[in-house]
């Protein structure tokens, strides 16, 4: 897979995936009456909101700059136990299949874009590396 295929990919599902948790974050931070709902259905306490709205929107913004790699990587590992322990709680309250299955649909979508992310990552260092544009990618830099 050539970069600019690859770079585009990446920011479609970085802007896909960073848009709906900053909009999930945003609801969850303000507490609006929806979240209040899924909180108290889950049983878990109000201040909860705050503290996963807040990370989830600062989780978001993180995964859109491209200057700080490791607030990236802490980011998705964020994003990681949040919807991995959204499928348990749910999975825990409801016993529903889509109520588990969701959350993990979203961390497969997300585990995509990571992998894009690092491939992009590896294009950059091999190009940095003096390699021309032109050249045939290396077999290790398969995903």
């Amino acid at each position: 897979m050539k970069s600019q295929p690859t770079t585009a990919l990446y920011w479609i599902t970085t802007l896909v995936f960073s848009a709906f948790m900053l909009m999930s974050g945003v609801t969850n931070f303000l507490e609006t009456s929806e979240s209040q709902e899924v909180m108290k259905q889950l049983g878990y306490p109000m201040h909860v909101l705050r503290v996963i709205g807040l990370g989830k929107t600062l989780g978001a913004l993180a995964l859109l700059q491209t200057r700080f790699r490791t607030l990236k990587e802490w980011a998705y590992a964020g994003f990681t136990f949040d919807l991995i322990g959204a499928a348990v709680a749910w999975g825990d309250t409801t016993g529903e299949a889509m109520a588990v299955v969701f959350p993990l649909l979203f961390l497969a979508f997300m585990a995509v874009n990571y992998l894009l992310w690092k491939k992009m990552e590896r294009l950059r260092a091999y190009r940095a590396a003096g390699a021309p544009a032109e050249q045939p990618l290396a077999a290790e830099l398969a995903v």
